[in-house]
């Protein structure tokens, strides 16, 4: 799967430095990493495993359900990973991530990065567990 998708990881890499709220969407996974990199003394950067949103008015919506206290966000950068969670990793990106976590002196908040990203792991293999039990999927032919 790794192999048949082009991501430009620099452009990538540019929008998780800059970007203020990221939705990073997993296709294969139907999951998506939100990360909201605001913070103050009291709330830390948010990173959380959400289901898909049907629409960015939703993610804007289930954002100030989480996030009461900050505006909205004047942009969400939407950015599509349909590559494995280690490629994540292997590609510097959630690196960019913790390190942006970091300078926010909340290691709470850094601590969260790495349960996340575990979490994400462990959805993978499940998700590789599935097609070869062929839960939720389908043969394109069938043993006769």
């Amino acid at each position: 799967m790794d192999g048949d998708f082009r991501i430009d990881v620099e452009e990538v890499i540019r929008k998780v430095e800059q970007a203020e709220v990221i939705s990073m969407y997993f296709p294969m996974l139907r999951k998506t990493i939100l990360i909201d990199t605001r913070f103050s003394d009291e709330d830390f950067p948010l990173v959380k495993i959400m289901p898909m949103a049907t629409s960015l008015d939703e993610r804007h919506r289930l954002l100030k359900k989480m996030r009461p206290y900050f505006p909205r966000p004047k942009a969400i950068t939407v950015i599509l990973w349909p590559k494995y969670v280690d490629s994540l990793v292997n590609s510097g990106v959630w690196s960019t991530i913790l390190e942006r976590f970091a300078h926010s002196g909340h290691k709470t908040a850094v601590e969260a990065c790495y349960l996340v990203l575990e979490e994400m792991y462990d959805l993978e293999l499940e998700e590789f567990s599935a097609v070869i039990r062929g839960d939720n999927y389908h043969t394109l032919w069938a043993r006769h």
